[in-house]
């Protein structure tokens, strides 16, 4: 199995645009994320669980040409508001699907050739996802710089933003409890810190 290194970060922090740094420098990338969406979208198992916790909405039906329903697709936005206006729906949520997003990363990870490779995800302390992790890699910016690139690329308001962080651990701790932080502050360069801990990671393997 190759070496895991997590890479997490707030809202915002632009840890995708690391994860695509690591990516150019042939480093393998599993989207914590995006696993977990497929899961909920493809688990007939998950789906019952979500359905019985949060209702049918949860899932959009989609009908075929006849009129039969086809399939059913993850009502995010109908989930969204129900977990981020309340923890204990999202504590729901996570207990629900993060076990199987983890076994998925190391499913993956084990067939994996490179040195080492790179789980990115935004919950790794919250929801017990650093198991399993050699190391973890912080991506930090200030708060006004995070809550606008979440308003930019959500088209949401600055209070969707700060309800969605305020479920979140806070930014400076979650900081220091990962063992390396890249500074993604529009003011400095992240190539060359992405280089430079690339080069440390292998040299440390």
């Amino acid at each position: 199995m190759a070496v895991i290194i997590g890479l997490t970060g707030g809202i915002g922090s632009g840890k995708s645009t690391i994860a695509k740094v690591f990516e150019n420098l042939g480093v393998p990338i599993f989207d914590a994320d995006a696993s977990a969406k497929h899961i909920m979208n493809t688990s007939s198992a998950i789906k019952e669980k979500l359905i019985e916790t949060f209702g049918p909405e949860v899932y959009t039906l989609q009908n075929n040409h006849q009129g039969e329903v086809e399939s059913s697709s993850l009502n995010r936005s109908f989930l969204s508001k129900i977990v981020f206006a309340d923890p204990t729906k999202l504590e729901l949520l996570n207990a629900i699907v993060h076990p199987m997003t983890i076994k998925a990363a190391m499913d993956w990870a084990a067939v994996q050739t490179a040195p080492y490779v790179i789980k990115e995800a935004a919950l790794f302390f919250e929801s017990g996802s650093s198991l399993g992790t050699y190391k973890i890699i912080g991506v930090s910016a200030p708060k006004a710089i995070r809550i606008h690139r979440v308003m930019k690329r959500d088209a949401c308001t600055k209070e969707e933003v700060e309800k969605r962080m305020s479920n979140q651990i806070d930014e400076s701790l979650k900081m220091k409890l990962c063992d390396w932080v890249i500074v993604n502050d529009d003011q400095q360069l992240v190539l060359p810190q992405v280089v430079a801990l690339h080069k440390k990671i292998l040299a440390t393997l």
